[in-house]
């Protein structure tokens, strides 16, 4: 990891990596969000592929949320 981005990074970067801003989405009315390509291409998403979302909390509050693909979620 580079000097910068540690800059970048917005947890304490450790075995897991780091947390980082990828881009930011707006919901719309029917409460749907569109991932930019350039984040399913990086993360190998295609059309009909299933995510889980999970919640990771701090006390009683959700602090972030996290997508995963169904099939890598199995293999925890």
């Amino acid at each position: 990891m580079t000097a910068e981005d540690e800059l970048e990074c917005c947890s304490t970067p450790g075995k897991i990596g780091c947390c980082r801003v990828e881009s930011i989405v707006t919901i719309d009315e029917r409460g749907q969000m569109v991932l930019p390509k350039e984040i399913r291409e990086k993360a190998k998403i295609k059309s009909g592929d299933k995510l889980a979302v999970l919640s990771l909390e701090k006390t009683a509050r959700s602090v972030a949320f996290l997508l995963s693909r169904l099939k890598s979620l199995r293999a925890w």
